[in-house]
């Protein structure tokens, strides 16, 4: 087999499905017997479907690092940021530690564009990235600089939703 390399990948834009992109990423790593570590930033709810997952999935590991709540973007909770930083300084470790193939972080780009994690961090970690590890970054508001670095950018663009209906979040869909 081929000796792999690893990329950056950016899954922005204001459309659904972020998340679940690289979601998808994690189960065709974990078909290949890669190992996986996903850090959700600005979210905390056990409820969210990856969680329950996770269970029934080897070599994936998902840490949440957000409140169970909507952040204020301009006026942040101060757990807000506590939890941002342990989730940026866990990447950091996880990252440096060279032993997963697929590390994603999930909500990143939102997380900097409300000022809980600077874009020069974020910026930072693709360079501590080892050479074989591919690292995603998913989140609206993605910003210029991290889809210069990116080796791939994907905008999920919002064309309908099901919300403008008045459907409500459903758990295996939105979460």
């Amino acid at each position: 087999m081929k000796s792999k390399k690893g990329l950056v990948l950016v899954y922005t834009g204001n459309g659904k499905g972020k998340t679940t992109a690289a979601l998808g990423l994690a189960l065709r790593a974990i078909g290949h017997g890669e190992k996986v570590y996903m850090i959700q930033f600005m979210k905390g709810s056990p409820e969210y479907g990856e969680v329950q997952a996770i269970k029934y999935l080897p070599n994936f590991q998902l840490v949440q690092k957000g409140r169970d709540c909507f952040v204020k973007k301009g006026d942040p909770h101060p757990e807000d940021l506590r939890l941002a930083r342990e989730g940026l300084d866990l990447a950091r470790k996880v990252i440096a530690s060279g032993e997963y193939d697929l590390i994603i972080l999930d909500e990143i780009n939102v997380a900097v564009d409300y000022g809980l994690v600077q874009e020069e961090e974020v910026l930072g970690l693709i360079d501590l990235k080892p050479e074989a590890t591919t690292l995603v970054l998913t989140g609206r508001y993605a910003t210029e600089k991290l889809m210069e670095k990116a080796d791939m950018v994907s905008e999920v663009r919002e064309i309908k939703h099901h919300y403008m209906k008045g459907i409500s979040a459903q758990p295996g869909i939105e979460y």
